[in-house]
């Protein structure tokens, strides 16, 4: 199996998104899939075939559109710092940053969809976002982040304890450390601050609720 070239991964996405204002954050536009999108519909075995891992990228998910709403109400988290946006998906926490006056940001995720994903949502907000698909677990939190980002990383528990681990050493390295998270099985009950707490909008295609209470959390 061949993978799709940058060019292949920016047409899919166009074809099978269109641009739209997320429910919890109207004042950004991403390219989303619609619920009736036939990319949702597919097989696991089909995806395999196309080259395409899970379209996490498609879709503004609840703990996203959380952290992404509270950087934009609070853009002191943020404004003139490097910031790192940990598992972006579509990019929104990382856009939201930038709009709320980030120094630089790197978007972060190893698929490499969510990187022409990016590229398309940052330019229609106007920003310009640094990404990589390199896994970040594998190495020391980057020295040079002030503050990470990281929603919607608790749905698998290995990935949710290594992450938090990760997440934890950057903490106690000085860096700031926010997740957004709709109580996800995994995600700790203990030993954060909760920020923030909203209704968010998502659709029961991919979750088990129409409104989702989200938080927004910070490492101590």
């Amino acid at each position: 199996m061949i993978a799709p070239t940058p060019e292949a991964r920016r047409a899919f996405i166009v074809e099978n998104t269109r641009r739209q204002h997320p429910p919890h954050t109207p004042e950004l536009v991403l390219h989303l899939a619609d619920e009736i999108t036939p990319i949702w519909r597919l097989t696991e075995e089909a995806l395999e075939e196309m080259g395409l891992p899970p379209p996490f990228w498609a879709f503004a998910w609840a703990g996203g559109q959380a952290l992404a709403r509270y950087v934009l109400d609070h853009p002191e988290l943020v404004a003139g710092k490097r910031v790192i946006d940990f598992a972006s998906g579509s990019g929104i926490v990382g856009i939201a940053a930038l709009k709320a006056g980030a120094a630089s940001v790197l978007c972060a995720d190893i698929d490499t969809f969510c990187g022409a994903a990016l590229a398309l949502n940052a330019e229609a907000n106007a920003v310009a976002c640094d990404f990589t698909d390199q896994d970040l677990l594998e190495a020391p939190p980057p020295a040079w982040a002030e503050v990470i980002l990281a929603g919607d990383i608790c749905y698998e528990k290995p990935l949710a304890d290594s992450v938090l681990a990760w997440l934890g050493a950057a903490r106690a390295a000085g860096a700031t450390v926010l997740i957004g998270d709709p109580g996800r099985s995994y995600f700790p009950r203990q030993g954060l601050d909760k920020l923030a707490e909203y209704q968010v909008p998502t659709t029961r295609e991919l979750e088990d609720l129409e409104v989702k209470k989200t938080a927004v959390w910070a490492l101590p």
